[in-house]
């Protein structure tokens, strides 16, 4: 995107100093007497500028050729600046989608991973009240049978479960970080 705009600026100043060069054949051409030396016109930003730019400044009389060669080039800048424009517009405007796209699905992702943890977290109070409610049953001697103690060996498995599986959520959203913190490293 930077790219695009150093063209754009370059671009723009190829235009100005050709302007500058077809106004200062034009007066030349009018009044036909010998003007003073030039101003110091800055070098040019890039190299690939056409000859007939730079020797604008130099140029002693007005060659309705060389004026046409000057429009011409002008002309050419201009569409090459539009084309330009043009893209760039697209660019900004695929940007602008992709990024509504990808914050619409992240937003669906925040909410769906909510509703997760709070389901996650009902049933982990949900088991916890039972494993509680056997323990006492169990210290009351009312319900110690193996039904009991599977069910509450059931409850404390599926919280360990639940638990490995929140790990592994939180590991597989470090594993991007890592990897873009490793990329860096090794790029440095």
């Amino acid at each position: 995107m930077s790219d695009i705009a150093e063209y754009e600026r370059r671009i723009a100043f190829a235009l100005e100093r050709i302007g500058r060069g077809v106004e200062a054949i034009k007066q030349r051409a009018v009044t036909a007497e010998p003007e003073p030396a030039p101003e110091a016109m800055p070098e040019p930003v890039f190299e690939h500028v056409p000859e007939p730019v730079s020797e604008i400044a130099s140029a002693t009389a007005a060659d309705p050729a060389e004026i046409a060669e000057l429009k011409a080039s002008l002309e050419a800048e201009k569409e090459a600046n539009a084309q330009l424009s043009e893209r760039v517009r697209a660019i900004r405007e695929k940007q602008d989608t992709t990024l509504n796209a990808m914050e619409r699905k992240y937003g669906a992702a925040v909410r769906a991973q909510e509703a997760a943890f709070k389901e996650v977290a009902a049933l982990k109070q949900a088991n916890a009240a039972l494993i509680a409610a056997n323990r006492k049953l169990m210290d009351e001697g009312v319900a110690f049978s193996d039904e009991a103690l599977m069910a509450e060996l059931q409850a404390l498995r599926a919280a360990r479960e639940s638990e490995s599986s929140e790990l592994e959520q939180i590991i597989a959203g470090l594993d991007p970080i890592i990897e873009g913190a490793t990329g860096e490293a090794e790029d440095a």
